[in-house]
């Protein structure tokens, strides 16, 4: 078994109650991705389809390696279990960010549903940190190759 690269990621602790929590750290050997605890002072209710919301996840980082990224992404079990998506799909976090991490949040279940109830230090989402490729674009008139797929767009290849 390999053993992952790892990169140095300043964090700054902006709320004293991550030390009881946990401060962001991967929860098995194989975990691709830390939790983010909600660091809220109350209970929030989402009723469903009310706009998302910003949940503060109670640090800042600073990854500061333009070759590097953080993705925060929906945690499996409360997005099919109860509804909790993240209200922008996918939060991306550039290396040159040092605000505090905040998770957008909403509530998917249809209307009539009881609202989705996040408690302070409840674990809402995961952030895994990704290599970046910066493309190079050059503008030409007509491609050097073909494809096979061509310009053959959604459900194109059969599937």
């Amino acid at each position: 078994m390999s053993t992952p690269p790892s990169a140095p990621v300043e964090l700054v602790i902006l709320d004293p109650r991550l030390h009881t929590w946990g401060l962001p750290g991967y929860q098995s050997p194989m975990a691709a991705a830390v939790d983010l605890h909600a660091c809220l002072d109350a209970p929030l209710d989402i009723p469903p389809g009310a706009p998302a919301q910003l949940v503060p996840s109670g640090f800042a980082m600073h990854i500061a390696d333009p070759g590097l990224m953080a993705v925060i992404a929906p945690r499996s079990g409360m997005g099919h279990k109860r509804g909790l998506v993240l209200g922008n799909s996918i939060g991306v976090i550039d290396a040159d960010y040092t605000g505090q991490v905040m998770v957008s949040v909403w509530n998917r279940n249809p209307a009539g549903s009881p609202p989705l109830r996040i408690e302070p230090g409840e674990r809402i989402a995961q952030m895994m940190f990704v290599p970046i490729v910066r493309a190079q674009f050059r503008v030409v008139e007509s491609f050097t190759a073909s494809s096979e797929r061509g310009a053959g767009g959604f459900g194109s290849t059969g599937s």
